[in-house]
């Protein structure tokens, strides 16, 4: 899991969206809810952990790069948080309970693997 901690990093990471998926996530490193999300990433599916680059943003370390994403993709700031990132577009995002392997996975495979209805 890669750390973002400056606004360069965010823009290397986002660089490569388009060619590989990115999932950010937010972690708030004096909350017990975050340390559950943080257990929950880890425990993603080997497969879907190889898919996808998985990076790491420290709130309270790095509050200008969450305010960053923030803006940059038009979802509101919550913690713990994850964002799944394709073609630089947040495709799924979601915050507290929500985020767990099964609903990472499943997102991955909805948004990511399935394809889409043509336009």
């Amino acid at each position: 899991m890669g750390v973002l901690a400056t606004l360069g990093d965010l823009d290397s990471a986002l660089a490569g969206s388009a060619a590989r998926p990115v999932l950010i996530f937010k972690h708030s490193t004096t909350c017990g809810t975050s340390a559950m999300a943080a257990e929950e990433i880890a425990d993603l599916p080997a497969d879907s952990a190889q898919a996808i680059d998985v990076f790491v943003v420290r709130i309270q370390a790095a509050r200008e790069v969450s305010r960053a994403i923030e803006q940059r993709f038009g979802v509101r700031h919550e913690s713990p948080q994850v964002l799944l990132i394709s073609g630089d577009r947040v495709v799924w995002h979601a915050s507290h309970f929500r985020v767990t392997a099964r609903s990472i996975a499943a997102a991955m495979r909805q948004h990511l693997f399935e394809p889409q209805p043509a336009t």
